[in-house]
């Protein structure tokens, strides 16, 4: 049987988002953390401490993005599989839109 899941790194300016592509889904699932790493441009426990307090913020808000939050097992640099907060491609998008809406507006 062949797993539904398989493990992808992307490289982003250097730095790698880790994803999984879903064959049954034919969706990808991205690592909120890695995203968030690549356009913050800090590294990996700032982006961490980061996602925490953003995810904390939204769910008080009842944000259905959190909600729309998975666990899946993804590789970590030290080669072991743990679970890591993943957003499909559409959510993802949600999370870096509003983001990116914010800091245009700010600057002008």
């Amino acid at each position: 049987m062949q797993n539904k899941l398989e493990t992808i790194s992307n490289l982003f300016e250097g730095k790698e988002i880790r994803s999984i592509w879903d064959s049954e889904k034919e969706e990808y699932y991205f690592s909120v953390v890695d995203v968030i790493e690549v356009l913050t441009d800090n590294d990996y426990v700032k982006a961490r401490n980061y996602w925490k307090w953003l995810k904390g913020k939204l769910s008080d808000e009842g944000s259905q993005l959190v909600r729309n939050t998975n666990q899946l097992k993804m590789k970590a640099q030290d080669g072991k599989y743990y679970k890591t907060d993943a957003l499909d491609t559409k959510n993802i998008l949600r999370l870096i839109i509003p983001n990116l809406k914010t800091e245009v507006l700010s600057t002008k």
